[in-house]
């Protein structure tokens, strides 16, 4: 891995110098758009509107524009001048228990890796963040913008997670239903035992990416000859619900036996969870945090995860 930003973390009055390395990477399918007639690769050229000419990057600045059409064009030597106090600092602001920070502000993840004359200071802030069970909200500038983000420790380094500033999140209140609905209990116990069949602790390594496995698997017979089978699209068990609590009934047997055929693999959390009430309890090893943005950090406690994680799809049974 290549660093991608050097600096240093605030932390009081100790400074330690560390790199940040791009914790993820994407591993969606590749394609390129080519000539349907000979397969040729389609080329771009930066061409300028008011005169037709192909323009080279040395030529090229930013511009703003202006509420009437009219640009504001901004050289290097601009941007150059703004005051960005963060810009080779991880400067942290305060401390805050995890879970009061919503999932939907995490943005970019960075692994921090500590320069060899800070390993012992690097350890120290790790640690001590597990031991509190809080991250360090902190501002970072990367790539020229400022940054609001969060240090945690994952495992035995610790993560510059960047958020997004409250004014990118979207108000969300004219999608909430605006019509007075009463839920009976019945639903709701019946919707409760849905969820109880499928309760598990998460693994991610249990799930898979199919469409990418479709695609490459498309690929590959393409590329040998072979006869593509076409894939009866699922309907997704879609259509109007006329009887709610007879529909959760059925999802309920439906997942028992998913369970059933999935074996001990995909037993319930709740049972595991009253197995291992009669073995000894391990502490987890000093520094060590549960992974995911909404996990808290280095502790035995409950996790408080969201449960959009579960909506991913699950492998085949």
């Amino acid at each position: 891995m290549r660093p991608i930003w050097k600096g240093t973390i605030s932390f009081g009055l100790v400074a330690i110098p560390v790199k940040l390395y791009t914790a993820t990477e994407a591993h969606d399918v590749s394609f390129r758009q080519v000539h349907v007639v000979d397969g040729g690769r389609i080329r771009y050229k930066r061409v300028c509107e008011l005169d037709g000419q192909e323009v080279p990057y040395s030529d090229i600045a930013k511009g703003y524009e202006l509420p009437g059409g009219e640009m504001v064009v901004l050289s290097d030597e601009d941007f150059s001048h703004l005051p960005l106090a963060s810009s080779k600092e991880i400067d942290v602001v305060e401390f805050v228990p995890i879970e009061q920070i919503d999932p939907l502000l995490y943005n970019k993840a960075y692994y921090a890796e500590p320069d060899k004359s800070a390993v012992k200071p690097y350890v120290l802030m790790r640690d001590t963040l597990a031991d509190s069970e809080r991250v360090a909200v902190v501002k970072v500038t990367l790539r020229s913008r400022e940054a609001l983000g969060v240090l945690r420790p994952h495992d035995d380094v610790l993560v510059v997670h960047t958020l997004l500033w409250p004014e990118e999140i979207r108000n969300a209140e004219s999608l909430a239903p605006q019509t007075e609905v009463t839920v009976r209990k019945q639903e709701l116990a019946m919707a409760s035992s849905y969820i109880d069949s499928l309760a598990a602790d998460f693994d991610p390594s249990q799930y898979t990416d199919e469409y990418r496995a479709a695609v490459e698997e498309l690929v590959a017979a393409k590329t040998a000859g072979r006869e593509v089978t076409a894939v009866e699209p699922s309907n997704g068990g879609g259509g109007e619900v006329i009887d709610l609590v007879e529909a959760l009934r059925a999802s309920v047997q439906q997942a028992k036996e998913k369970r059933a055929g999935q074996g001990e693999r995909s037993q319930p959390a709740k049972k595991k969870a009253a197995e291992d009430d009669t073995k000894p309890a391990k502490r987890a090893p000093r520094g060590q945090a549960k992974t995911g943005p909404a996990a808290r950090s280095g502790s035995d406690k409950a996790e408080t995860g969201t449960s959009s994680s579960r909506r991913r799809t699950r492998k085949p049974a």
